[in-house]
């Protein structure tokens, strides 16, 4: 098949009139805000949130129009991921493994297992995902196996951190092949004996993501649903930032949404203050004024971050791959940058919002808390102090950001 032929077999999802897109979810967003408070308090999970979500088809948002999904480009899922975190933080960071994989199929070549997955987001099936290992592997080993057994395909296994693979009808696995040693995914169906998952995430923030503990034991897997890793779509480690980046900006919402509520409602007031109400008092509207720019700034920058990523999506099935490289550069360098602003800007904003209150204002019953929390937490996935290093060095050197990275035990400690 030529590159051209490529391009015409493979509709593209660039975008679609987002106020008509958001206006389909805007009011399920409302609803999920309303139980926001006592799941965080409860630490309930969000399962009939989440249900929500797929039967109103916001799974298959950056689906093709022509195969029944609603075409939004990059930019315009990060905006929608912003305004779901505003109502409920945890809901985008559980769907991050599933938009992750939707990626990745819009990426992979044309053809009838391509469609099949299609078909399924439009269901309104999701994925999670389970790719990081615990304990004694040191960096760089996958003691995940997809090995042969009666027959059939089956893996066995052991993963932590898997965000959102409770909630899940796949799960995309990150394991090694026994019969050649490669890399793979295997996209797993949550609905058989083989696969069990815990809610053993232990983290101050992001309490109600789903994440934890899914062990494998032979787990069936369709031959076709085993993928080579090393046909993954490059762009893929900005794309997991960029939800990122979208939690914390939403997050920064949300706090701008309680401490104006807060500052609004307030009758108490200081003697020292400057006026008998304490919205009229210039320093507190001062203080939720900067908020108001940092968390401005922070959506602006998630936005700005996505176009790249939306870029070299369309470049993957152009002709020209010079174009899609320097677009995954760009990618992966411009959501680094937008990880070290927005984790900046919003965790500054989550703590400054206390400078409008008083004592009360640090009352369980508010948990306002919970703002820096989360954003803390998912400011913490990918470490800030390696992002700002690759950036300098791509601004220095013009040295090529990894696009894939481990971790792990270090191979040199004892």
């Amino acid at each position: 098949m030529t590159a051209r032929n490529h391009h015409e077999a493979s509709p593209l999802s660039r975008g679609t009139d987002y106020q008509r897109l958001a206006s389909r979810f805007r009011p399920i967003f409302e609803r999920i805000e309303q139980g926001a408070l006592e799941r965080e308090r409860t630490r309930a999970l969000p399962y009939e949130q989440i249900v929500w979500l797929k039967e109103a088809g916001f799974g298959a948002v950056r689906v093709p129009v022509e195969y029944g999904g609603a075409g939004a480009s990059l930019p315009q899922l990060v905006q929608l991921l912003i305004e779901l975190a505003e109502a409920d933080s945890s809901l985008p960071q559980a769907l991050r493994g599933h938009f992750a994989f939707v990626e990745d199929r819009l990426n992979a070549a044309p053809g009838d297992t391509r469609e099949k997955w299609f078909k399924r987001f439009v269901a309104g099936e999701i994925v999670g995902n389970a790719w990081t290992e615990v304990g004694a592997v040191k960096i760089g080993d996958v003691i995940t196996r997809v090995s042969r057994y009666n027959n059939q395909w089956v893996l066995n296994g052991t993963k932590y951190y898997s965000t959102g693979s409770i909630f899940a009808d796949w799960i995309d696995v990150y394991a090694q092949r026994d019969d050649n040693g490669a890399d793979v995914i295997a996209a797993v169906s949550t609905h058989q004996l083989g696969v069990r998952q815990s809610d053993d995430w232990d983290g101050f923030g992001q309490r109600t993501t789903g994440s934890g503990t899914s062990v494998f034991e032979n787990a069936v897997v369709d031959e076709e649903n085993i993928i080579d890793f090393s046909t993954r779509f490059k762009y893929q480690t900005a794309f997991y930032q960029l939800v990122l980046i979208a939690v914390i900006a939403g997050t920064g919402r949300a706090a701008l949404r309680d401490i104006s509520q807060e500052v609004r409602q307030r009758t108490r007031v200081y003697s020292h203050g400057n006026a008998p109400r304490v919205s009229d008092d210039a320093q507190v509207q001062q203080v939720v004024g900067q908020i108001a720019a940092r968390v401005y700034a922070a959506e602006a920058t998630a936005l700005r971050a996505a176009e790249p990523a939306q870029q070299a999506y369309e470049a993957r099935f152009g002709t020209a791959p010079d174009t899609e490289q320097n677009a995954n550069v760009a990618a992966e360098i411009e959501s680094a940058k937008a990880q070290v602003a927005v984790a900046g800007l919003i965790l500054q904003a989550t703590t400054d919002l206390f400078n409008a209150l008083g004592a009360s204002g640090v009352s369980q019953n508010k948990l306002l808390d919970r703002h820096w929390r989360n954003a803390r937490t998912a400011a913490s996935h990918n470490p800030l102090i390696y992002k700002e290093r690759i950036v300098g060095d791509w601004e220095i050197n013009g040295k090529e950001p990894p696009f894939v990275w481990q971790i792990g035990n270090s191979r040199t400690a004892a």
